[in-house]
């Protein structure tokens, strides 16, 4: 996608590779950098309601499956009783981390989403599903961005990996290497698995504010795999959006993925450009399958 495109232009070429669904967010009010404002006051006591049927699902799936860094942020954002104010959020977090949250319309271009992450701003959608939607929606909206990804920026070494990430994928633009890039994305910061010495538990944010995945993720005797991350070897590998994940890296600590993407990827794009992707569900020789 030419992220340096008009906002017309981006709509379109979006919508076109959503075999024409047009995108769910209101752009006519956002600014140049894709950032509009929340507008807390015109959520509905309905919206609210389903904002607290989620987030109670989930919390009651995720004791024992999540890993305590996120638990522990998502209590202290006191976020259960309806849709939060991003302002009030983003204080505590800019306090923590840095971090400071800011309201976008929805999908953003790669270009806009990087320059976020880079100068620690976290894009959060502003608008939430409809109760039909409540087991599976298409676009991210606020639950997923909020309640899934938001808690983990509480904590430092994470926090500073996703800068890294948007610094990196600044420069995989120039280079051809954005696909790579996005499936690194997909594996860790959307489904990524830690080995803690409770076992394993999540921190990716697609597992967290999902309704099955959280528990078919950590479920012996699936088909999926569960191998430790090699950085790499996930760059090489496609995933599967319509389903759930064929296979799920595992990490140690959070400090692995940040010193795992400090290097330069310019040497390693132009190895995976000589090399053919690896399948969701592949399996290469000396790989131990975590979780049997």
């Amino acid at each position: 996608m030419d992220t340096t495109v008009s906002n017309e232009d981006f709509l379109a070429t979006v919508a076109e590779k959503s075999h024409g669904a047009a995108l769910r967010g209101d752009y006519e009010k956002m600014d140049a950098h894709y950032v509009v404002q929340q507008d807390w006051d015109a959520y509905t006591e309905e919206e609210h309601a389903l904002w607290r049927k989620l987030y109670q699902r989930q919390m009651e799936l995720l004791p024992g499956r999540a890993c305590d860094e996120f638990i522990d942020a998502l209590h202290s954002m006191n976020a259960a009783d309806g849709i939060p104010k991003f302002e009030k959020t983003s204080e505590e977090l800019f306090k923590a981390t840095g971090w400071r949250i800011v309201a976008v319309p929805g999908l953003i271009p790669e270009l806009t989403f990087f320059e976020h992450l880079a100068n620690r701003r976290f894009p959060v959608t502003v608008w939430l599903r409809k109760p039909e939607e409540f087991d599976y929606i298409v676009e991210p909206d606020v639950f997923h961005d909020y309640f899934g990804h938001v808690p983990m920026l509480f904590n430092p070494v994470f926090a500073d990996y996703i800068q890294l990430y948007g610094k990196g994928g600044l420069k995989a633009m120039k280079l051809g290497g954005l696909d790579y890039l996005a499936r690194l994305y997909w594996y860790t910061v959307e489904f990524g698995l830690i080995n803690t010495p409770k076992g394993l538990r999540i921190y990716g944010a697609g597992i967290l504010s999902s309704g099955g995945e959280v528990e078919y993720c950590l479920k012996p005797g699936t088909t999926s795999r569960h191998i430790r991350l090699d950085i790499e070897r996930c760059l090489r590998t496609l995933y599967k959006i319509d389903t759930y994940q064929e296979t799920y890296f595992v990490i140690d600590d959070f400090q692995q993925l940040f010193d795992g993407t400090a290097p330069d990827f310019a040497p390693i794009y132009e190895r995976l450009k000589q090399q053919e992707a690896l399948p969701a569900n592949s399996l290469l020789p000396g790989e131990k399958e975590l979780l049997q």
